[in-house]
């Protein structure tokens, strides 16, 4: 994995991209970028790892369905969120050539990250990034959606091997949408925010 090599292909695809040895530093980063703005969280435990939601939450007004106020539910959240200024998430795989996938269950996430924001940031750890297409796909089927459904609790085939995917029929199965992003989306700006760090699923 070359983290140079991805930055180029990343900025060739239109995309601002910003690096940093740790997760302490970009969450530091964001903190100074995002200020006085409303911003939605897509489910992630990256963004969980490194303490976003408390630093930001102090100055912006921030929407995750991980964080449910009184009063609220969490679809409340996830409408909130997806129609926040700023738009913050992780991936489940991305290739060395610069396509993003992502596999989601409500499909909030992935909804979220292709339209309806001035600004989304991708925060990307260095076991998310793949050498090539098929590589990241698989990374997302077989590796990501089998330890999300086993943190989640649900009662898959996945879960219960948390090896690959079955491609199962069961109610509780979170592998129900894939996006892929080819470049950047031309309906606002997206950073990506790679991190010499392994990062969430």
């Amino acid at each position: 994995m070359d983290f140079n090599v991805l930055k180029q292909n990343l900025e060739n695809l239109g995309y601002k991209v910003s690096c940093f040895d740790r997760a302490k530093e970009a969450a530091e980063y964001l903190n100074t970028q995002i200020d006085q703005r409303s911003v939605g969280f897509g489910g992630s435990v990256t963004l969980e790892q490194m303490g976003l939601y408390e630093k930001l939450v102090s100055h912006n007004e921030v929407y995750w369905h991980w964080r449910i106020p009184e009063g609220k539910t969490d679809k409340d959240m996830r409408l909130e969120a997806n129609a926040a200024d700023i738009y913050i998430s992780s991936v489940n795989g991305i290739a060395e050539t610069g396509e993003i996938i992502n596999i989601d269950g409500n499909c909030n996430r992935v909804a979220a990250i292709f339209y309806g924001h001035e600004k989304v940031y991708l925060i990307i750890g260095e076991n998310k990034i793949a050498k090539d297409y098929d590589s990241a796909l698989y990374r997302a089927r077989n590796i990501a959606a089998p330890l999300n459904a086993k943190r989640l609790g649900m009662k898959t085939p996945c879960a219960a091997e948390g090896k690959q995917c079955y491609n199962c029929s069961s109610p509780q199965r979170i592998c129900r949408g894939l996006s892929v992003l080819w470049e950047k989306p031309s309906s606002c700006m997206f950073e990506i925010v790679l991190i010499h760090e392994e990062l969430g699923y």
